[in-house]
């Protein structure tokens, strides 16, 4: 449109931007030609890990943790390594993402798991068990026990 005589403020018009916009690109195209024209690469910090290594630390909660007790056949429990955490937590993620060659911290990992909307804290070991007798607690307080209400001064 520049070489059919219109004027940056007609181009922009036309291609529905600021006419600061065109000048930008023309002055670009005309120190670089066509190269020019495309978009730069963003500004801000790069990705430390790819996506492969995301999908790895995701991958981790379908494992088991590896202090995990499980019952063997004979009805005994052995975890795979017993000094290993028993729950995933996001110390515990960072600390299998590392040992699998990822170099990311507790708090990468948490963004991470957040920005795909996944879970990572289970039911807590206290509120679980194996018992048949076993009732989880109920609630707080009785339905038979009066709410007080405020009476205003």
């Amino acid at each position: 449109m520049s070489w059919q005589d219109l004027r940056t403020a007609k181009i922009a018009e036309k291609l529905g931007c600021h006419p600061k916009t065109v000048r930008k690109r023309l002055h670009r195209f005309n120190a670089e030609g066509i190269d020019g024209l495309g978009d730069r690469p963003g500004a801000g910090r790069k990705p430390h890990i790819t996506e492969d290594e995301r999908s790895e630390i995701i991958a981790l909660l379908s494992k088991a943790p590896p202090g995990k007790l499980v019952t063997e056949p004979g009805g005994g429990l052995c975890a795979e390594d017993e000094k290993g955490a028993a729950y995933w937590t996001l110390d515990t993620l960072a600390e299998a993402a590392q040992q699998m060659g990822i170099a990311v911290g507790r708090s990468q990992v948490r963004r991470i798991l957040l920005a795909e909307g996944v879970r990572w804290r289970n039911t807590r070991p206290w509120a679980e068990s194996p018992d048949p007798e076993f009732a989880p607690k109920g609630p707080g307080s009785s339905s038979s026990t009066p709410t007080r209400r405020r009476t205003p001064p």
